[in-house]
């Protein structure tokens, strides 16, 4: 998958995140099993998508490889609002983004948002 590496599972923590199916989700919690007679331990994630906020869980070996997304984190001034996208100019490299309006939010021209993005798709985070 692109804008992802890999790491086993093993490794993983509560908070982090990791990339199923070209989606993005956080960990939300983690139990471990203990290895049986004939078999390796198990690991059982709850997880939520980024994006959408919906869940789900994922089960593996611990000793499985999953993908991690690489995550770019940022802020950036709203320029302008245009139907459903918000216009902004990144506080660091002071490029032009557009980003999808977010509802949990009130936006308005000239103010401060944090933004992430990850595999390829962006989402609003936070507004000062």
């Amino acid at each position: 998958m692109p804008g992802t590496t890999r790491v086993e599972i093993r490794t993983l923590k509560v908070g982090r995140y990791v990339a199923l199916e070209d989606s993005a989700y956080k960990i939300l919690s983690m139990s471990k099993s203990k290895p049986g007679k004939h078999g390796s331990a198990k690991a059982r994630l709850e997880l939520q998508d980024i994006f959408n906020g919906q869940k789900r869980s994922h089960v593996g070996t611990v000793t499985d490889t999953i993908y991690v997304p690489v995550i770019e984190k940022g802020s950036a001034i709203i320029t302008h609002i245009q139907g459903d996208e918000v216009n902004a100019m990144d506080n660091k490299t002071f490029e032009n983004m557009i980003l999808p309006l977010s509802s949990e939010f009130t936006l308005e021209p000239g103010g401060e948002i944090q933004w992430m993005e990850a595999m390829g798709r962006f989402r609003i985070t936070r507004d000062h």
